[in-house]
């Protein structure tokens, strides 16, 4: 069992530094630490604290009204998880985020709806994160080995919050209702998570997420940069002809000024910069994205994930249920923060692709699970 130090979630320190007013600097006046050594202790950094420095950081949170005597310094501690699925039970709160659309051409504005496929995998996402992925009843029935298996953590709050998919609404409408989900996200009380469900032709907060790990403007595209290796986002979700194409940081219809991209799918950037097709090829081929920023020590986790069509999509539904572990451990850890980073390739059986299998569930196929290097993250992340 590992612990986190949640320094900067007890005191709101978020990763923008242009929201920073000066928490280092009270921290160090304070309590006579090194600048240094506060730093990492914000990010989580530190393998071991002095008793007197640690001391002193509790009489600057009761001093600051940051917490309470009673709670320190058990406050500043937390069990850090051990698998994709504790890594979403143990938030307090969980937000699920899904894109909704409608008939344009009704007047009823009651009458919109969740592409079935997201609802899919909301459903599976949901029973993950209350069974554990299925192993709830081992740890709760103290099968799993260790004296703690029995405590089995849960979100204490659920909360779902609909966007508009691009094209759903007017563009200002669309735009304006996911930055509002965003920064009500980012502006509650810590130890949360945001999971959104879909891609960025669906759900325009994909846009916010990414556009804030790596550091790039949101609903802008990259296909005029210079050369592939430029882009901002490790990853690139090639549109077909028919797809919506709004202007995306990961989106669009080339890699870059002097590289096309032909082939609709996802392309993702290997630990030698080469960029690489996971094709889409109508009945026999999918593709499917999990992308998720944790920052243990703010307490906060943001994560997406979606198939390049409906059809990937539920089948992502399907690798959730039976192989969650495949999305763990984070393929990116440094300065406090852990990424994971997925490709996942699909190839489909011909019995699974008839217009009639459009209702199943229970989709399968060879899967081929491939993580982003940690050098392509290391480049483009933002601290």
């Amino acid at each position: 069992m590992r612990y986190s130090f949640r320094l900067a979630e007890l005191l709101g320190h978020v990763p923008d530094p242009r929201k920073r007013p000066g928490t280092i600097k009270s921290i160090v006046e304070y309590t006579g630490l090194d600048r240094h050594q506060v730093a990492a202790l914000l990010k989580n950094e530190v393998k071991y604290i002095p008793l007197k420095a640690l001391s002193r950081l509790c009489d600057f949170l009761i001093e600051h009204g940051h917490c309470s005597a009673d709670k320190l310094p058990g406050a500043l501690f937390s069990i850090e998880p051990e698998n994709f699925w504790e890594l979403l039970a143990r938030r307090n709160r969980l937000q699920l985020s899904l894109g909704v659309r409608r008939e344009l051409d009704q007047d009823n504005p009651d009458v919109c709806y969740v592409v079935a496929s997201d609802s899919v995998l909301l459903g599976e996402i949901l029973n993950g994160v209350t069974t554990l992925g299925g192993t709830a009843h081992y740890r709760e029935s103290g099968q799993m080995g260790d004296t703690n298996s029995t405590l089995v953590p849960r979100p204490e709050h659920v909360k779902q919050s609909l966007v508009w998919s691009p094209g759903q609404a007017a563009q200002e409408e669309v735009l304006e209702r996911a930055n509002s989900v965003y920064e009500e996200f980012s502006e509650s009380s810590s130890d949360k998570a945001l999971v959104c469900i879909g891609s960025t032709k669906s759900n325009p907060v994909v846009e916010l997420i990414l556009a804030s790990a790596f550091g790039c403007e949101p609903y802008q595209t990259q296909d005029t940069v210079n050369k592939a290796i430029d882009r901002k986002v490790p990853f690139f979700i090639r549109y077909r002809d028919q797809d919506p194409q709004p202007p995306s940081c990961v989106g669009g219809t080339q890699l870059s000024q002097t590289e096309k991209a032909e082939k609709p799918g996802i392309y993702y950037e290997d630990a030698k910069g080469k960029w690489v097709h996971v094709s889409w090829e109508g009945p026999g081929q999918d593709a499917a994205f999990v992308f998720y920023i944790h920052r243990e020590s703010h307490g906060r986790l943001e994560m997406t994930m979606g198939g390049f069509s409906g059809r990937g999509t539920r089948l992502l539904a399907s690798t959730l249920a039976r192989r969650g572990e495949d999305f763990w451990p984070p393929v990116y850890e440094g300065q406090g923060i852990q990424v994971g980073a997925y490709i996942i390739q699909y190839s489909v059986s011909k019995d699974q692709h008839q217009a009639k299998d459009i209702l199943r569930t229970d989709l399968t196929g060879d899967m081929n699970v491939i993580p982003i290097s940690g050098e392509a993250i290391d480049r483009r992340m933002v601290i």
